[in-house]
């Protein structure tokens, strides 16, 4: 695989830079001192990163709550919540020093967005030759999708049902319409989401079009009108699954009117364990590797539909974490 490195190296032998959230609403670059790799360690040449707008939004606008400070933390992490924090979990790169069986390797790492940086060999999972780097960015949003699907028992010929057309809705969709059968719908107000949800294999529909029959039920949408909508669109004792984090925000949930009678099971999902089901069998790293496995496939590059540039990025994050952004996924270049 050939990668391009040029424009790198401005910084020289030891030196990084970082992104870190300053204040509300506020991030810059700052300097960091890169160490030499110690033995089963490899420093990391930054290529890509990818920007989690959900979870990098309440970190940008304060709103992670004290309750959860120590399990919000992303792996490498520096700083402490609310600020000033360095966060961030989407990296790929490639290894400039560390074991010789890993030296040019491009790999994907759980770090924060920075433009070098060291970390346990056994931490980072090797990129497939056939998927392109910057689509490998997204390994942590197609974990996301992959543990929803555990968590929710979807199966062959079910009616699926995801409400919200977002990034990990879109993916959990591309899942979801690989299953043998399977019928799977798509719900968001914005109708241009419709293309790219017909190039997943997914049927596009608006909220109040739906018939109350689906087997199981995705809510991404963050909002409380669209998990009233996930409630409203399961059948008879279906599973509703909860995608969607709040931070410090609560939310009506409609628990009444034929919540019980149809005897509906409202699941969390959130990638930071392993789906019960697979935990015995499926490690952290095996389930990384599948998900860059299930990135290669090129329809996915319509989901990255912004791209940033490193030093620019601290002005650009007020428009990309916007909640009303139209972007699906941005990518952070090198």
């Amino acid at each position: 695989m050939t990668v391009e490195t040029k424009n790198t190296r401005k910084l020289g032998a030891g030196a990084s830079r970082a992104l870190w959230y300053t204040s509300k609403a506020r991030a810059e670059l700052r300097p960091v001192a890169v160490p030499e790799p110690g033995p089963g360690e490899a420093l990391i040449l930054t290529l890509w990163s990818g920007i989690s707008r959900g979870t990098e939004r309440l970190v940008y606008e304060g709103r992670v709550p004290m309750s959860e400070y120590d399990r919000m933390k992303a792996p490498f992490q520096e700083g402490e919540f609310p600020y000033p924090v360095k966060y961030g979990y989407c990296a790929v790169g490639i290894v400039e020093q560390g074991p010789k069986e890993w030296l040019g390797i491009p790999v994907f790492a759980l770090h924060p967005h920075q433009t070098r940086f060291v970390m346990p060999v056994e931490r980072l999972v090797a990129i497939p030759e056939a998927l392109p780097l910057r689509r490998a960015a997204l390994a942590a949003n197609m974990e996301t999708a992959l543990n929803a699907l555990w968590d929710s028992g979807a199966g062959p010929g079910d009616r699926i049902v995801i409400v919200g057309a977002g990034l990990i809705g879109l993916l959990v969709a591309f899942l979801a319409a690989r299953l043998p059968g399977a019928e799977v719908t798509v719900v968001d107000v914005e109708p241009d989401r419709a293309g790219i949800v017909a190039a997943l294999g997914a049927t596009f529909r608006m909220p109040n079009t739906l018939a109350g029959d689906a087997d199981v039920v995705f809510h991404a949408s963050a909002q409380a009108e669209g998990l009233a909508t996930a409630l409203g669109a399961a059948g008879m004792e279906a599973t509703v699954v909860e995608l969607s984090w709040y931070g410090d925000k609560q939310v009506m949930v409609p628990l009444g009117g034929a919540f019980h009678s149809r005897r509906l099971k409202l699941v969390s999902s959130q990638v930071g364990q392993v789906a019960t089901g697979r935990r015995p069998r499926w490690t952290y790293a095996r389930r990384l590797r599948k998900a860059l496995d299930l990135l290669q496939d090129d329809v996915i590059d319509q989901l990255i539909t912004g791209e940033v540039a490193f030093e620019s990025l601290p002005d650009a994050l007020h428009d990309i974490l916007s909640p009303t952004a139209p972007a699906l996924a941005t990518v952070v270049r090198y």
